[in-house]
């Protein structure tokens, strides 16, 4: 057996180079804890992923609303235009009969209600005045798509 001599590259190491490799080895060593860690961390992974989710959630949210939107605008523009302006006209003249009616209806069943009945009616009116105009265009909605409906039922 031949032993390394002292000039030999393949000697001993020396303490200081010893010193390095355990420094070395140690970095490595912590940084290898610290992913094992973050892998074990279940409950933050968790937290990460629902972010995630939630984020893309959102972003299909806004996409589909858009789309929602403007397929909305598109029907109503289409329905619009295709309906002929004797049937518009009609619609109209039903909401006026409409409002007409129910006025007289509310005058005479105030008439004959009592006041305590009268003053939560009036609560209750006051409230729906402000919700008016889309209570009036629902309303005319559906008289036309009645209209619609009957005219397409005839031919």
């Amino acid at each position: 057996m031949s032993t390394p001599s002292k000039g030999d590259k393949g000697a001993a190491p020396t303490p200081e180079e010893l010193r390095e490799r355990v420094e070395h080895t140690r970095d490595e060593l912590g940084m290898t804890v610290e992913a094992l860690a973050a892998k074990a961390d279940v409950k933050e992974q968790a937290k990460e992923k629902a972010a995630e989710f939630k984020e893309q959630a959102a972003d299909k949210a806004v996409v589909v609303t858009d789309r929602i939107r403007e397929k909305t605008a598109h029907a109503a523009r289409l329905v619009k235009d295709r309906t002929p302006d004797p049937v518009l006209d009609k619609a109209a003249h039903a909401a006026a009969q409409v409002r007409e009616t129910a006025t007289r209806a509310g005058h005479l069943a105030a008439e004959r209600t009592p006041e305590p009945l009268r003053e939560k009616a009036g609560s209750a009116v006051t409230m729906t005045k402000g919700k008016r105009a889309p209570l009036l265009a629902a309303a005319t909605a559906v008289a036309v798509l009645l209209l619609l409906r009957r005219s397409r039922r005839r031919r």
